[in-house]
């Protein structure tokens, strides 16, 4: 079967997405988690010393600057699910206004940065990087303060790893993602819309608030 953006797009709104084996393996095919990784966008963790290093900053913040680098960075690895077949189909959704990059970086490039999908309300997180030392939990926390400014209730990490469960991120049954998901078409998120929080000290404090 061939996979179309649209395809996708229907994919991720009944709750299911595309992997590849590998990135030599030329097939995709659809997975279905019988428990679901989320973080939920009130209770993320930022430790005192993710607090401490974002309060020195030296970044910024940013959507869709570089959004074929950062899918290029989030594939270069040994082992990765990232195929050329999905980058492709990523890049055709990117074209559509349902892909995009949120970036961590300075003068000098990426520090670290997430790659995911839009859907109404929903935020479904694909893969993410880190090029410095707390790179991807910057991102990630920059991001779950963007998506709670823009109108977004459901942050899918697909999965849970040690890492993200480190960040608040948990895992909940496959007939619980199914009713958040189908609340969370019924919203609009505005990510593009919505202007990047620069400051981490807002970042920190309304993180605090909320969790």
């Amino acid at each position: 079967m061939t996979i179309t953006p649209e395809l996708m797009l229907h994919a991720y709104a009944s709750g299911i997405f595309p992997m590849a084996e590998s990135h030599d393996d030329p097939e995709l095919f659809w997975v279905d988690p019988r428990r679901r990784g989320i973080i939920p966008l009130d209770g993320f963790h930022i430790s005192r010393s993710l607090a401490r290093r974002m309060k020195k900053g030296g970044y910024i913040a940013t959507i869709n600057e570089d959004f074929p680098g950062l899918i290029h960075a989030c594939g270069d690895r040994d082992e990765t699910w990232i195929n050329p077949t999905l980058i492709e189909l990523y890049h055709q959704l990117h074209a559509m206004g349902f892909a995009h990059s949120f970036e961590i970086r300075d003068l000098d490039g990426l520090w670290g940065g997430v790659f995911g999908l839009t859907l109404g309300g929903a935020f479904f997180g694909e893969s993410m990087v880190s090029r410095r030392t707390d790179g991807s939990k910057i991102a990630l926390a920059h991001l779950v303060d963007h998506l709670n400014r823009a109108g977004f209730t459901l942050f899918d990490t697909q999965f849970l790893t040690p890492h993200l469960a480190s960040l608040g991120a948990i895992e909940i049954p496959r007939a619980d993602y199914r009713l958040r998901l189908e609340d969370a078409l019924t919203h609009q998120g505005r990510f593009t819309e919505t202007p990047v929080e620069q400051n981490p000290y807002s970042v920190i404090q309304r993180n605090t608030q909320t969790s």
